[in-house]
């Protein structure tokens, strides 16, 4: 077997590093182009004397000179670029027009808007604009529309990025006024994509809305359930214009052209060209070109039998890549492309080879694919975000034979617009292909053990690394060696990785079992009101006479889900939506088709609307809070406090907050604050009589604007913080803290001790923690 050429790996980890300090330290590129220059001057003179001198050659001596003149030169890419960065950033907080030119495709956001990057060509107070070329990042109403080209003029309020993101300035802005639309091959090829989306949103769902995406990269029309769907399989790479998008156009090209009888070159040739076309039709924004250079060489090096120079040429590309733009170092996105492509080229050839010995070839081939990608990108994934897709490598193989099929159909149709039956004849075609992956992203993302969900970080990187590295080395399995001590080492190292499995495994088995058969067996059956451990939000349940109320949804539906489960909880009788922030929201996905009311607070955004109008098309009914609306739960009666009707003191938001109170039916008197901050809690005394409660859940998460008044007259028995672990906010203060404290109340945290359940028993109040603080 020919070894594989990994010389230039060192070159492209020292090109990262220093891209990453120049991009996360501002203000030390130029002195870190010019330690590096001086650096590769000084060792190449040292390099030429010994030489010279001695006859002489250092080992490596000539990959260090040019490692240091690379980082020299990415550092002073870094250095032209910052003067303008610096200088947009300094509209920070104010209202700003910004003339740009469209750089990426558009996509909703979960504030409702439509997101999409852009470089600015002037920027100034409106009407006022003067020259300035930076990245920036902008959000608009999504009633607008436009294409990568476009040059375009908006109107918001500035932000500031921090050290390290890509774009300088965030624009939250209303309407864009576009300039001049998409012309020449980009126009054309926005003509192509609108005709085909058109075409597939006729047809229906599952799969109308997935065409697009898995064809052209537009997932304007993908559900809010699917995406999570997708991501929870691991199948949303299949939508993102990803390495593997390029790749099966590469590789379904130069299959083709071989089985016609084209020679090596020839094929190389119509890849490229494809690769490139491929390009151009799904927007050439710097994600799918980044995509593309490194699924091709991949493609390319496997394709004609030179796996060994893989290495050195993804190294190259990326290299080249960050000398383009220091500031995609610091991306996930780019991580993830090139540890894919690297996985792709070492990884998988080893693995399917060690995998032959249970299962035939071409299966072995088949799996390897998929889980080194899985196994090379988790830690990576597990820094950025919390989900751990548990069942992507079998998603992957159920949908394999279907994205091939579905992405080079969707493009043929896409190119075939300006013949309507024949568009319309292949539009039909790559839908069945496409529903059968939304098909297989909703059934698999359902399953009890879909995903793992854990604290993004460096440890869970670490803990994802020692798992990944486990698995590989036991299903690599033993290579040859002629060292007895090698040999030695390398039984003891699998020994060691099958251990941490056995380990990992049987953890994994006895969370399935108590969150699975056992789930509500870790719960006590007196409960009436519990806080769920969601992270920095709030998801608070009240129960009475088996009817349970659930008041927000914390920011993501999987935390929330698993609540759920190991209380037993299979439907909301009451949904209280207290307002329409993402950490009060953002895991409504998870009891959409099992709520029966809804009551919700005031909507702002077109997304907030969107929101409920998604819970009432899956059966529940809608009500509008506002102060003075009463209701039962069970043997329970609810009242809400505030907001006040049609109040114009208070916008639609925190200080809008439902807020919402029970009692009776064995549930203690409790008080659900929302996000009031401390002006609207003076208000909601001064409309209304509250009185001593047992439980009261602290408004904001425990911020420092609370009310002292409010709480001095509630005497609460026991007051909720619900609040993330180590959450960027400092939740809950300490003042806070001190202050529920000196009301005599019993301090419950969500964020120290995990989820609490509160009931009544022999006429006092009980208290159960997931764990001690």
């Amino acid at each position: 077997m020919r070894s594989r050429d990994l010389r230039l790996l060192p070159l492209a980890a020292a090109v990262w590093c220093v891209a990453l300090f120049c991009v996360l330290v501002p203000g030390v590129a130029w002195g870190s182009a010019a330690i590096g220059g001086v650096a590769a001057v000084s060792f190449l003179c040292v390099l030429v004397w010994r030489r010279r001198g001695h006859g002489r050659r250092i080992d490596g001596g000539g990959l260090l000179v040019v490692a240091l003149a690379a980082g020299a030169a990415v550092a002073m890419s870094a250095g032209f670029a910052s003067p303008a960065r610096d200088r947009i950033a300094e509209w920070d907080g104010r209202v700003v027009e910004v003339l740009a030119d469209v750089t990426s495709s558009a996509s909703v956001g979960q504030d409702g808007r439509l997101w999409f990057e852009a470089v600015s060509v002037g920027v100034g107070p409106p009407g006022k604009t003067a020259p300035l070329s930076a990245p920036v990042r902008i959000g608009i109403d999504p009633a607008d529309g436009f294409d990568l080209g476009a040059r375009i003029r908006v109107t918001g309020e500035a932000a500031a990025t921090d050290a390290g993101e890509r774009s300088a300035l965030v624009l939250f802005g209303g309407d864009a006024e576009v300039i001049a639309p998409a012309s020449g091959v980009f126009g054309a090829a926005a003509a192509l994509r609108l005709a085909f989306i058109e075409r597939s949103l006729r047809l229906p769902d599952p799969g109308a809305g997935l065409l697009p995406g898995l064809a052209v990269g537009d997932t304007r029309a993908v559900t809010d359930a699917l995406t999570d769907d997708m991501r929870t399989s691991g199948l949303s790479h299949l939508t993102a214009v990803s390495g593997a998008n390029c790749a099966i156009v590469v590789g379904a090209v130069f299959w083709l052209t071989a089985l016609c009888g084209g020679g090596r070159m020839l094929r190389v040739v119509l890849a490229a060209t494809a690769l490139a076309g491929f390009v151009v039709l799904v927007t050439p924004e710097p994600s799918v070109i980044r995509a593309a250079v490194m699924a091709g060489v991949a493609m390319l090096t496997v394709l004609l039998g030179r796996p060994s120079a893989g290495a050195g040429m993804l190294s190259l590309c990326a290299v080249v890549i960050l000398l383009a733009d220091p500031w995609l170092a610091a991306t996930p996105g780019f991580a993830l492309s090139v540890v894919a492509s690297g996985a792709l080229i070492l990884l998988a050839p080893p693995l399917s080879r060690g995998m032959t010995r249970w299962m035939p070839g071409p299966v072995a081939l088949a799996i390897a694919v998929p889980l080194a990608a899985q196994l090379a990108c988790g830690p990576i994934i597990a820094l950025f975000a919390e989900q751990q897709s548990l069942i992507g490598i079998a998603a992957n193989l159920l949908a394999a034979p279907a994205a091939p099929v579905a992405t080079v159909i969707g493009l043929l149709a896409c190119l075939a617009a300006p013949i309507p039956p024949l568009a319309d004849l292949l539009t039909a075609s790559a839908w069945l292909p496409a529903a059968w992956i939304a098909t297989t992203a909703s059934t698999t993302a359902q399953l009890p053990i879909a995903q793992l969900l854990l604290p993004a970080g460096i440890a869970s990187a670490l803990l994802v690394l020692l798992v990944s590295a486990s698995l590989a080395a036991v299903l690599i399995g033993r290579r040859g060696t002629s060292s007895p001590r090698i040999a030695r080492a390398i039984v003891l190292a699998r020994q060691g990785a099958a251990g941490v499995l056995i380990v990992v495994l049987s953890l994994a088995g006895a969370h399935l079992v108590l969150s699975g058969p056992l789930a509500t067996s870790t719960a006590p059956d007196g409960w009436s009101i519990a806080a769920c451990d969601v992270g920095q939000g709030d998801a608070l349940l009240v129960r009475s006479a088996g009817q349970v109320a659930l008041i927000d949804t914390g920011p993501e539906p999987g935390p929330l889900s698993e609540c759920l489960a190991s209380l037993g909880v299979q439907r909301i009788d009451l949904l209280v939506l207290s307002h329409f922030d993402l950490d009060h929201v953002g895991g409504t996905a998870a009891v959409e088709g099992k709520v029966g009311t809804v009551l919700h607070g005031p909507t702002a955004e077109p997304a907030d609307q969107r929101l409920i109008d998604d819970l009432a098309a899956a059966g529940a009914r809608l009500a509008p809070a506002s102060a003075g609306l009463r209701g039962v739960l069970g043997s329970a009666a609810w009242r809400v406090l505030w907001p006040l009707r049609d109040s114009a003191a208070f916008p639609p938001g925190n200080d809008a907050s439902v807020v919402i109170d029970f009692a009776g039916g064995e549930v203690p008197r409790s008080l659900f604050l929302g996000d009031l901050s401390a002006e609207p809690q003076r208000m909601l005394m001064r409309s209304v009589r509250l009185g001593a409660y047992t439980v009261v859940k602290v408004a904001h998460h425990g911020s420092a604007d609370q009310d002292a008044g409010l709480y001095d007259a509630a005497q609460a028995t026991a007051a909720i913080f619900s609040a993330g672990a180590d959450n960027d906010y400092g939740h809950p203060r300490e003042e806070t803290l001190d202050l529920l404290g000196a009301t005599g109340a019993h301090l419950l945290r969500t964020d120290t001790q995990g989820r609490i359940l509160l009931g009544i028993r022999d006429g006092r109040l009980q208290v159960w923690t997931e764990r001690d603080p």
